[in-house]
């Protein structure tokens, strides 16, 4: 059987897959990089951008032109230049048209070109568009050989490489952009002061641009509101991001009521996204100081937002929202672009300003070179045109004798070809105005304009001077007194939106909680009398075990038996009218484990804990708070134990007391209990039979105090605790006469 493979046919490359397929990958990438996602410093385009532009100056778009459908261009440029879908074409023109998506449209757009809610334009049969001036400045030069022109991707037509108008499109409009490995992203800028930072550069090459740019300026206002070092760090890198707040103020109403209006939203952001995003805050009481969110706007944006109490805080409110919502974005900064030599690369501020104002001085040597060459072509047809008209008589006899006049013309007056070629083709009509005054003074004028543009060409100072004066005149015409020039966005230094306490987001209010011995919670609107009827209803068979006062920005503390601690929030318990729910509803406690305590955790500082085998520990009182449902494991009892109780410590405890079930209490200093975070903690007191009844933390100098009971409402105090008073750990005596028979304090 014949081994040798046979010889692969005529044009097939037999190539190893993985080095035909990074080769080919890299042409992608590049041509994604540098064909189609990447805007160039110079103008500030993308090819799909350029092309639009270019087509609809050919249709004679201009703005003081008539509109034409959109259709129309779009069909032009996939035609002829941009051999793409024309979807993706119709979507850059939609974008160049939307005042909201850029800071100086290129296209004036008529029909539905889509708005800020984020609805989508109609489509380009329905539509009409023409240019703006902006695009116009942008493209001026290009009937001056500016710049160079390519053959299209079919070679039947030219189309320019780039644009040489003296607009700072790159920075003024942005860009953004995604290729292969690389991205971009641009916020736009006030192009009166770009170009007041250009004619600065001219004039000194050290000038620090942000001397005259103060930070991004969006179509749609709004804040900037990074400090100083944040905006000029992002600038020198090319990286970085600004912070960007809506525009917003507070509208005042009769009875001290009050709305918040936003009038600008930041930039890039859907308002019909925007105000989805905050009715879901309030659906999911996310936000619970906001009640509602209208929208007012007409061709002004106008947001209203009510909060749910006139005593909110506006300032907090917004807070809110800057955190949770888009009324506060970050822009993102990436001046990641190519330059002459199409390459890409991420530029500081300066380099791209340097970059753009490098190529004006190249369009204006190459405009310049280019009148220069119309003159002199100008200067030998007016030279020829003075001689025909002082030989007048002598040219029509050649003309009307001779069978080929030029040869006898060009030898008899030492013409060129050219000169000899437009006198023969002058109209007879032409001969009145061949007056030698005017020719004179056109040859004297465009002599004139010679001698200057040859010293300009000569001269770098010359350059320059013209370079400041014609970035003035455009500066003149984006000012910042005019309406399209004038400064929208703000810049603004603030703190970012704060974390905002739990007190702050719920109206405070009175309220009664009450936890039956089955674990039934419930809270009633008010402080109400703990021993009311009300307050004692219950299920039955069931009874209570905690009532006590608190405000509905409380968190409230359960401990259960196995040493986990719940965190309750003191708005969000059911009302006080019929039972309550089971408070294992809304915590993950087993059904089968005991709750020992329950308290709010409003001014609490420490608490003492202990098991029912007598050992505990103190543990401050934010350690034991929880963030979720399932709790947090606090104390570990030994087998057979379980946590017993949990009491808060008084600001000037100085003892510990504490009670077993076989009546006997000790009395030792609180500064021997060990202070922790989480564990089984040390003994309390010792025991042969039974466990811990009590225990407390009081002030040493006030005595233990006691109610005698039976209804009398008369407390016993003992003041002479040194009986009791021992080492931690110790066995104990019994306690004083008429303590309570149930061992509790």
């Amino acid at each position: 059987m014949a081994t040798d493979f046979a010889e692969p046919p005529i044009g097939i490359l037999d190539a190893p897959f993985d080095s035909a397929l990074s080769e080919r990958y890299l042409v992608y990438a590049l041509s994604t990089i540098t064909a189609r996602s990447l805007p160039d410093v110079r103008d500030g385009l993308k090819p799909v951008h350029r092309r639009l532009l270019w087509a609809m100056r050919l249709l004679r778009l201009d703005p003081a032109a008539g509109y034409k459908k959109c259709a129309r261009v779009v069909g032009d440029v996939i035609g002829k230049y941009h051999p793409h879908g024309d979807q993706s074409v119709y979507d850059a023109m939609v974008r160049l048209a939307q005042n909201f998506a850029l800071r100086y449209p290129l296209v004036d757009g008529q029909g539905n070109f889509g708005n800020i809610d984020g609805d989508n334009a109609a489509a380009y049969r329905y539509t009409e568009a023409r240019l703006t001036q902006v695009a116009i400045d942008l493209m001026d030069g290009l009937d001056e050989d500016a710049v160079a022109f390519r053959p299209t991707y079919n070679g039947e037509e030219q189309e320019p490489e780039l644009f040489p108008g003296m607009f700072p499109n790159l920075l003024a409009n942005g860009a953004s952009g995604i290729a292969v490995g690389m991205a971009t992203s641009i916020p736009p800028h006030n192009a009166a002061e770009l170009l007041n930072a250009a004619i600065a550069l001219i004039d000194n090459p050290a000038t620090d641009p942000l001397d005259h740019v103060q930070g991004p300026d969006f179509p749609t206002g709004g804040l900037v509101v990074d400090g100083a070092a944040v905006i000029r760090e992002a600038y020198a890198t090319g990286r970085g991001g600004f912070r960007v707040r809506c525009r917003w103020t507070v509208e005042r109403e009769k009875g001290g009521a009050w709305q918040i209006v936003v009038g600008e939203i930041p930039y890039g952001v859907p308002k019909g996204k925007l105000i989805e995003q905050i009715a879901a805050l309030i659906n999911e009481k996310k936000l619970p100081i906001l009640a509602d969110v209208r929208d007012e706007s007409d061709a002004e944006i106008r947001l209203v937002l009510e909060p749910r109490s006139r005593t909110v805080d506006p300032q907090v409110l917004m807070d809110g929202l800057f955190r949770l919502s888009d009324l506060e974005t970050r822009v993102p900064l990436n001046l990641n672009v190519l330059d002459k030599t199409r390459t890409p690369r991420v530029m500081s501020l300066k380099e791209a300003l340097e970059a753009w104002v490098e190529h004006q001085f190249v369009v204006l040597r190459r405009r310049t070179e280019h009148r220069l060459a119309k003159i002199a072509d100008r200067l030998e047809l007016v030279a020829g045109y003075i001689i025909a008209f002082l030989n007048l008589d002598r040219v029509i006899e050649i003309i009307r004798t001779e069978d080929e006049p030029k040869p006898v013309m060009i030898a008899e007056f030492q013409l060129t070809d050219r000169q000899a070629e437009a006198i023969l083709n002058m109209r007879l009509r032409s001969l009145r105005r061949l007056e030698e005054m005017e020719l004179k003074r056109e040859q004297e004028a465009l002599t004139k304009e010679q001698a200057e543009l040859q010293a300009l060409l000569g001269s770098d100072a010359r350059q320059r001077t013209r370079m400041k004066k014609d970035l003035g005149k455009i500066r003149d015409r984006y000012g910042l007194e005019t309406a399209l020039g004038r400064r929208r966005t703000t810049i603004e230094e603030a703190a970012p939106a704060r974390e905002i306490p739990l007190e702050a987001m719920i109206e405070r209010e009175p309220i009664t909680v009450i936890l039956s011995q089955r674990g039934w919670i419930r809270a009633m609107k008010g402080h109400v009398d703990l021993a009311s009827a009300e307050t004692l209803k219950f299920k039955e068979g069931d009874g209570p075990a905690w009532a006590f006062h608190a405000q509905t920005t409380d968190k409230l503390l359960l401990a259960a038996e196995n040493g986990r601690f719940y965190t309750l929030a003191a708005d969000k318990l059911p009302g006080g009218r019929g039972f309550g729910e089971p408070v294992r509803a809304t915590i993950d406690l087993d059904g089968n484990v005991g709750i020992a305590a329950f308290m709010s955790a409003a001014k609490l500082d420490k608490l003492l804990i202990a098991a029912s085998d007598g050992r505990g520990f103190v543990v401050s009182a934010a350690d034991v708070q929880a963030e979720t449902r399932k709790g947090k494991t606090v104390m570990t009892p030994r087998p057979g134990a379980k946590l017993l109780l949990a009491k808060p410590i008084p600001a000037d405890a100085d003892y510990v007391a504490a009670i077993g079930d076989n009546r006997k209490m000790v009395v030792f200093p609180l500064s021997e209990l060990a202070e922790m975070t989480r564990g089984q903690g040390v003994q309390l007191q010792r025991y042969r039979d039974g466990g811990l009844s009590d225990a407390i933390a009081f002030h040493y100098a006030d005595g233990l105090s006691w109610s005698m009971g039976g209804g009398s409402g008369r407390v016993r105090t003992e003041s002479d605790l040194s009986p009791w008073r021992t080492a931690r750990g110790a066995a104990g005596r019994m306690p004083p006469n008429g303590f309570p028979r149930d061992n509790r304090f």
